[in-house]
């Protein structure tokens, strides 16, 4: 079967409506999953491919994820350095709790540093899960150094 490519919003999608870089992200999925499901992968290799993705990107999101990593690694030691869909993440007993998404993989014009359903942050009926990040300053640090420590608790 043939398939067609139509425009949508400056990116090219075949007729499963998912971009190149949505399938492209789908499939690291699907390797991290047989990685750590068939071979029972280490955590250091896990923590080794979370370094290999951040060194894969480009500068500017690479920058900005070495400073994320950086931070979460201090502010809670006790969570586990993995990749998720090929990106940087940050797991406990083997749930997400956050990830740092680059602007490049999906062509946003900022990265975004989020938080999953397993993260501790309930505050009421509604709290903020995800950060847009072009930059990180002093400020914004010690705000997601605080926001990784209650989510992981």
């Amino acid at each position: 079967m043939a398939t067609t490519t139509k425009k949508t919003t400056s990116k090219t999608t075949s007729d499963s409506g998912f971009s190149a870089a949505e399938r492209a992200a789908m499939k690291a999925r699907v390797d991290e999953l047989r990685a750590s499901g068939r071979s029972g992968a280490k955590k250091a290799d896990e923590a080794e491919a979370c370094l290999a993705a951040i060194a894969a990107m480009p500068d500017g999101d690479r920058g900005l994820a070495e400073r994320i990593h950086a931070l979460v690694t201090t502010a809670a030691p006790t969570l586990d350095p993995k990749t998720w869909y090929g990106m940087p993440a940050y797991a406990k007993d083997g749930k997400v709790v956050c990830y740092f998404k680059p602007a490049e993989k999906f062509g946003s014009r900022y990265a975004t540093f989020g938080f999953e359903d397993k993260a501790n942050l309930d505050d009421g009926t509604t709290w903020p899960t995800c950060y847009a990040v072009s930059g990180l300053t002093a400020a914004d640090e010690k705000l997601f150094s605080k926001l990784v420590k209650q989510a992981a608790s």
